[in-house]
């Protein structure tokens, strides 16, 4: 049989050059000749999908359907053809040489030749240093140096339905050559020169200088990843790239300025150096990257936290590399509502930017940290993700972008769906007064409040009712009914304070018993058992183990913290913005409300005793809330008198991004 026809250019608003649209009806017919739709498989199997014999084929490519009206795995995955592959960029590092970016490839080998089959891509800097997943995969090759394995799941369910998989060494690590830059051009252009490779317009060698063609691909691709893989994915969309027509971040950053600092605070000293030095590691090609190592030290700014051009490179959102009005393809975002390594800014700015220029979206949100949904919600995101790579790359109109657009779990197992986000009313304002209290009006009353800062302080110390002049705390009544806080809170407020250089820190808290998924360990636990997801082969299963939420009986749980830097002595008008959350806070609760200055939350940079008090008619804490907030009920103090460390959400900033 012939290739199809050569690739078709992409259109100018997001989404949809390459994909090949079918009809609802006609997956809505075919599915219903072969009967009933299929269920969703259990949390603890994923059988296979029926043989060719009971599919239909879908239309103008090489993928069939099933019942279920989703691609089906009629491929043979012990068969799959697996490629190594160089892609030619230019020189990303300023050695004056080109860089040359290893690509590992595999894909159905019966549609070799037949059909041509769109891509899913997860490229990483962590294939040789670190290994991903759960289990922490890496790659392994044959004697040949060819790909022999692949970390993930991908490949294993994907490619048997008629999907190549490809991963990318970023460059800098596994066996790219180039110098990692923490976000910046040479990570983001040597990932976009894979997918311009794929999409005809870079060209690619094997290992023995014979040119590679991506002659058996749509051109269509997908891009996936947590963390940092994630990241490459935003900052890859973030340039308008052709051909990539759909990411789906998982805990991935759009702002590394909001991974590495809040509103001028660094969470660590030397991180951007320090984490490219660290994801080089193990990697195959000797190239020296002191001098980036060194320039990326002083343009990062550590010293003043400012904002600087190094972090303009760095922000897919509006910045000067890329930014969201250049994204052209569709997005499906998943992040955790209580990730402290990513925080959650993170994806609620980039989420708010991507609507703001038209882009298709979609988003998944659970009550966890830094945990990939397939480990944490493996059944719901595998069928998820399956019909959205179908839709987006197969153009399987399968009504998945006409569901409610975000799934979000607001407390342990409870679900909600909305078609916008964030869910809110309005924005309540609570006000501090000097006697404690935390309540609503419309004006604050005149007055102060003053603390000490402690240099060895840290938040866990503060949240309880024991005597302390190194935090405030503000408490309100008890709720007198459910109240849901759905987006960023934020404290503005007027500070004095004799510190030369000033910091603060503000917390907002639940106080109340309840079972809450924990606060440590991403508040995931792997488990003993083990479920399989796709095809198998002889040097690479599709098995995984099974992972559960961490819940647990809690008096009380951090909501979200902010922080920012007090440049001089004196006084000083700002809005600290805390971290985003999604979250129901039960009837009969109190809010709490912390202030301090240092909390161990970021670097020091105030290392004395030094005074600090705010201006109580100035202060609003700001909530955007869903649910009537009337009044407090009058009650007992929920606050418990001491809290312990595990209390507090690890401050993730200071170990690599993973």
């Amino acid at each position: 049989m012939d290739l199809p026809a050569a690739r078709t250019t992409r259109n100018t608003r997001p989404g949809h050059g390459h994909r090949l649209r079918v009809a609802a009806g006609a997956v809505t017919a075919a599915a219903a000749l072969l009967g009933a739709l299929v269920a969703a498989p259990p949390a603890t199997a994923a059988p296979d999908a029926a043989a060719a014999g009971g599919t239909v084929p879908l239309a103008g490519t090489g993928a069939r359907l099933g019942a279920d009206g989703r691609t089906a795995a009629v491929y043979d995955y012990e068969a799959a053809i697996k490629e190594s592959v160089w892609v030619e960029t230019g020189d990303l590092d300023g050695d004056g040489e080109g860089e040359r970016i290893a690509v590992d490839v595999i894909r159905p080998a019966e549609l070799d030749g037949v059909e041509r089959v769109p891509v899913i891509m997860d490229a990483s800097p962590y294939y040789s240093c670190c290994g991903r997943g759960n289990e922490s995969e890496k790659k392994t090759y044959d004697a040949n140096g060819t790909i022999e394995s692949f970390p993930l799941w991908y490949d294993n369910w994907f490619v048997p339905r008629g999907y190549a998989v490809v991963q990318v060494d970023m460059a800098g690590t596994g066996r790219s050559t180039g110098c990692v830059d923490q976000g910046g051009r040479s990570d983001v252009l040597s990932v976009k020169a894979a997918v311009d490779w794929l999409n005809g317009n870079a060209t690619a060698s094997f290992a023995d200088g014979a040119p590679a063609d991506a002659d058996w691909t749509t051109g269509a691709t997908g891009m996936i990843g947590k963390s940092y893989d994630g990241t490459l994915a935003n900052g890859v969309a973030a340039l308008g790239t052709e051909g990539l027509e759909t990411i789906v971040p998982i805990g991935a950053i759009s702002s590394w300025y909001d991974y590495d600092r809040w509103q001028g605070l660094p969470f660590s000293y030397g991180y951007p150096s320090y984490l490219s030095a660290y994801v080089a590691g193990g990697r195959q090609q000797d190239v020296d990257c002191s001098a980036q190592l060194e320039r990326m030290r002083v343009d990062a700014a550590d010293e003043t936290g400012e904002h600087t051009a190094f972090w303009d490179e760095r922000d897919y959102r509006e910045g000067t590399l890329g930014d969201a009005s250049k994204v052209r393809a569709s997005a499906l975002i998943m992040h955790g509502l209580q990730d402290t390594n990513v925080d959650t800014q993170n994806f609620s700015r980039w989420w708010e930017a991507l609507g703001e220029h038209g882009v298709e979206r979609k988003m998944f949100l659970t009550r966890l940290g830094h945990v990939d949904p397939f480990d944490s919600d493996r059944a719901e995101w595998v069928g998820t993700l399956h019909r959205w790579f179908d839709h987006e790359l197969y153009g399987v109109d399968n009504g998945i972008t006409e569901e409610p657009a975000v799934r979000a779990e607001i407390a342990p197992g409870q679900v909600v769906r909305s078609e916008t986000w964030p869910v809110t009313d309005r924005v309540a304002k609570l006000r501090p007064g000097a006697d404690g209290t935390l309540a609503p009006g419309a004006r604050g009353k005149k007055g102060e409040a003053a603390w000490t800062n402690d240099p060895n302080g840290r938040l866990a110390q503060m949240l309880g009712s024991g005597a302390t002049d190194s935090r405030l705390l503000f408490t309100t009544g008890r709720l007198t009914d459910d109240l849901r806080l759905s987006g960023p809170a934020s404290l503005t407020t007027k500070v004095t304070t004799d510190a030369p250089t000033g910091q603060m820190a503000v917390a907002l808290v639940d106080y109340g018993p309840a079972r809450r998924v924990s606060a440590s360990g991403d508040g995931a636990r792997t488990v003993t058992t083990e479920s399989c997801w796709g095809a198998s082969s002889a040097v690479d299963d599709a098995c995984y183990r099974d992972v559960e939420r961490r819940i647990e009986q809690s008096d009380l749980q951090v909501l979200g913290r902010g922080w920012a830097r007090l440049a001089g002595g004196g006084k000083h008008a700002l809005t600290v913005e805390l971290q985003t959350n999604d979250v129901l806070v039960p009837e009969g609760h109190q809010l709490g409300l912390v202030v301090t200055s240092y909390d161990g939350g970021t670097v020091r940079v105030d290392g004395a005793a030094s005074a600090y008090r705010i201006d109580l008619a100035a202060t609003t804490l700001n909530l955007p809330v869903r649910g009537p907030m009337r009044s407090f009920a009058p009650g007992r103090s929920l606050v418990p008198e001491a809290v312990g460390a595990a209390a507090v959400p690890s401050d993730g900033r200071k170990i690599p991004l993973s």
